[in-house]
């Protein structure tokens, strides 16, 4: 048995190969996983019937072919995998090396589940963080730590 391209270290026959396959990912992630391998593996039929309606004539299959024939793929980071509901969200990185160079994607990847099977419904290229919200205490205001000192005598020395 071989193990899975898409690092969970599992082999590929317990892991991505059913849902490549055909039966339905059980998570948002092991959607997510699963492309990454049909990827490695040139099985661009599985990445274009995991597209969400919406977006399937968006599916550029020439490019796809092109990239997949001109990469090699190297691994596949989850940073983030969050469901609610019947959405998910799923951040990661993907390295490969082409024409040389060692080269990474990430993405904030969202995803949705109809009739039981999760799809790929969009995804956010290098995505932000959420901004750093800093609050101004006035030296005489109440210190935020709770001490009920104000700030002046308390933190702000």
């Amino acid at each position: 048995m071989s193990s899975c391209p898409c690092g969970s270290s599992r082999p590929f026959e317990e892991c991505c190969g059913p849902i490549l396959a055909g039966e339905p990912a059980p998570s948002a992630e092991a959607l997510m996983r699963s492309r990454y391998t049909a990827f490695v593996r040139h099985d661009l039929d599985h990445v274009e019937r995991t597209h969400a309606p919406e977006i399937r004539e968006d599916f550029n299959r020439a490019e796809a072919e092109r990239m997949v024939a001109e990469a090699e793929w190297q691994r596949l980071d989850i940073l983030r995998a969050s469901e609610e509901g019947d959405a998910g969200q799923v951040e990661f990185l993907i390295h490969f090396r082409r024409d040389g160079q060692e080269l990474r994607h990430h993405e904030r990847a969202s995803f949705r589940r109809e009739d039981g099977r999760w799809l790929y419904v969009s995804g956010e290229i290098n995505p932000k963080g959420e901004p750093r919200r800093v609050v101004k205490v006035g030296r005489n205001e109440p210190c935020p730590c709770g001490s009920g000192k104000k700030y002046k005598a308390c933190c702000g020395r």
